[in-house]
């Protein structure tokens, strides 16, 4: 059965009113059934964005179920030796439920400048960064050597709770991404593609998986995807055009009908079937509506159209 969960973290419309508002969307997310809370990861923005492993960390203390994941951090914008640590305590507090999403970024070029980090080896170093990570989480003395990255002997405390760490999902589209998830990671989680784009990208990262030797069956196949339910279609269309817009600084009235699943439940849940047809089983959520919306937004799409999509 396909999986639903909510990603929060970016703030196009409005930022949140306060902690206590994200605390009881979380609990709001898990009593209405989700499996996953998760949340994007940027530094520099065109809009209000908060630091995801910390607002994960806060609703590891509010839930209890929900898988809490990142969708996606940008890995190579961060020291591989703090992200390991801050993984291995947020997959302890949590009791095992994290997941770990990544990718490579590129289109803020700020956030490369305000962290340091060289934009155009990224891909590199993310691949080593990946490895580094498992080394750290399953040996008590972990050793790498590689262009980016190097120690020797090194017993990080304590392990995650997930014996090996937690699972790594690559996000992204590009070609490399798909031979990123199927060569090193545990699945790929997809962006602003189409269906039938999704099921070609499939088929390409389980050759790459094969390539590997690894069991292609056991990659998890997850989608991040915009979404506002409203019973006139043209509005929540134009919700959609200026929320997207503005988070990526670019015209989005072609966009909408390709990569987000707008209107009426049917119309939304339809936009969904074609994804579920093309392989996901994980589909991720992000919200167009501003936050005094964005709790009856989760209902609906619990309530109104995640039984049709089960169903169909």
């Amino acid at each position: 059965m396909v999986r639903f969960g909510i990603s929060v973290g970016s703030w196009p419309l409005a930022v949140p009113p306060s902690g206590e508002y994200l605390y009881g969307l979380a609990e709001r997310v898990e009593a209405l059934g989700y499996d996953g809370l998760w949340s994007g990861d940027h530094f520099v923005t065109q809009t209000p964005f908060l630091h995801a492993l910390t607002l994960l960390g806060a609703f590891a203390a509010r839930t209890t179920r929900v898988t809490l994941g990142t969708s996606v951090l940008i890995l190579p914008l961060h020291n591989v030796a703090e992200t390991a640590k801050a993984v291995s305590t947020l997959d302890f507090l949590c009791g095992g439920r994290f997941v770990l999403g990544v990718g490579v970024g590129g289109e803020m070029k700020k956030e490369w400048e305000v962290a340091g980090v060289p934009l155009g080896d990224r891909g590199r170093r993310a691949d080593e960064y990946i490895q580094a990570l498992r080394a750290l989480w399953t040996s008590d003395a972990a050793s790498f050597s590689g262009r980016y990255c190097q120690f020797a002997d090194v017993n990080m405390q304590p392990k995650p709770a997930q014996p090996g760490g937690p699972p790594i999902l690559v996000g992204g589209r590009s070609d490399a991404a798909l031979v990123r998830a199927g060569r090193l990671a545990d699945g790929w989680m997809a962006y602003m593609v189409t269906s039938e784009r999704y099921a070609e990208s499939v088929e390409k990262m389980r050759a790459a998986a094969m390539a590997a030797r690894r069991d292609p069956g056991r990659l998890r196949l997850a989608h991040l995807i915009f979404w506002y339910v409203g019973r006139d279609h043209e509005q929540a269309r134009d919700l959609a055009i200026t929320n997207l817009s503005r988070r990526y600084n670019q015209p989005f009235d072609k966009l909408v009908d390709k990569y987000c699943a707008v209107g009426s439940p049917e119309a939304c849940a339809e936009a969904l079937r074609r994804f579920v047809a093309a392989g996901v089983d994980e589909l991720v959520f992000m919200p167009i509506a501003p936050p005094d919306e964005l709790l009856d937004q989760i209902a609906m799409l619990a309530e109104d159209v995640r039984p049709l999509v089960r169903t169909g």
